[in-house]
């Protein structure tokens, strides 16, 4: 492609942008998707070295898309410096099979985080995105958790180890470690990025009983979260919900929004895990 066709082709997608419903079709944002998060109100001042939540996927997705339900964190030190983020979570996936499990992230500067090899297959090559067979309607307990010094990650380097545990069987996997700096977690929250159209076919899933735990290894339950909607201007969907029931909070792409965005979910308080 020329420069006159890249040209053409960067102002026929803000002509794009600019008339974008959110309503149909694929969504223009920069890498294809729209996301839908719930940030969780986390307690002031906590030094939590752990963090966990429970993941479902009610209706699987029914289309040759990427789907990415995600637990994300963010590394901090004891001054407030920042180490980074990265996100766990279980993945649908266009290529040779679909179920995931995915473990990647990002330092400050955007360089994508080294860490361990996986124990799992990746069919697609790739250190982040491992084959992982989960299945509907089975919940999944997600944790990433401090697992000591990582010197192969740089001065200050902590091992952040991902661990997916099958709520039904009892079987834990560890995903792998990222080496980051930053002795202690923040900015936790869940989130559903889907690379389908707006109007495709829905899919939907349950977080819930997301729990903090400190350097003491005293776990504390979190009490909600704030929805929020990729905008429109961002290239995200009109539709897509997100409401808490009896067990969690639900999110739904591809459906009618009855919630708006800055709406505080509360959950309810965690049953015992497995149950």
């Amino acid at each position: 492609m020329g420069v006159a066709d890249r040209w053409r082709s960067r102002m026929a997608e803000a002509r794009a942008s600019r008339s974008w419903t959110g309503v149909t079709g694929r969504p223009p944002s920069g890498n294809g998707a729209s996301s839908s998060h719930l940030f969780w109100d986390l307690p002031v001042g906590g030094d939590w070295r752990a963090v966990e939540v429970t993941l479902e996927v009610l209706e699987p997705p029914t289309v040759d898309r990427l789907y990415f339900w995600a637990l994300q964190v963010s590394f901090v030190d004891g001054a407030g410096r920042s180490g980074g983020g990265a996100h766990t979570g279980l993945q649908w996936c266009t290529g040779p099979t679909a179920p995931a499990v995915n473990w990647g992230g990002y330092g400050p500067g955007g360089v994508e985080l080294r860490g361990s090899e996986s124990t799992l297959p990746s069919s697609w090559g790739n250190p982040n995105t491992r084959d992982y067979p989960w299945r509907p309607a089975v919940a999944y307990r997600l944790r990433v958790a401090d697992a000591g010094p990582a010197p192969a990650g740089g001065p200050g380097a902590r091992a952040w180890r991902a661990t997916v545990t099958d709520l039904g069987t009892g079987s834990s996997t560890v995903v792998r470690d990222l080496w980051a700096v930053g002795d202690r977690l923040t900015g936790a929250m869940t989130w559903s990025e889907v690379f389908a159209d707006c109007d495709g076919p829905s899919a939907a899933v349950r977080w819930s009983a997301p729990m903090l735990i400190d350097a003491e290894g005293r776990a504390e339950p979190l009490a909600a979260a704030t929805v929020h909607h990729q905008a429109l201007t961002d290239g995200g969907c009109a539709t897509g919900d997100a409401w808490a029931d009896d067990v969690g909070i639900v999110q739904r792409s591809a459906a009618p929004r009855r919630t708006p965005p800055g709406t505080r979910l509360s959950f309810p308080r965690p049953r015992s895990l497995g149950a």
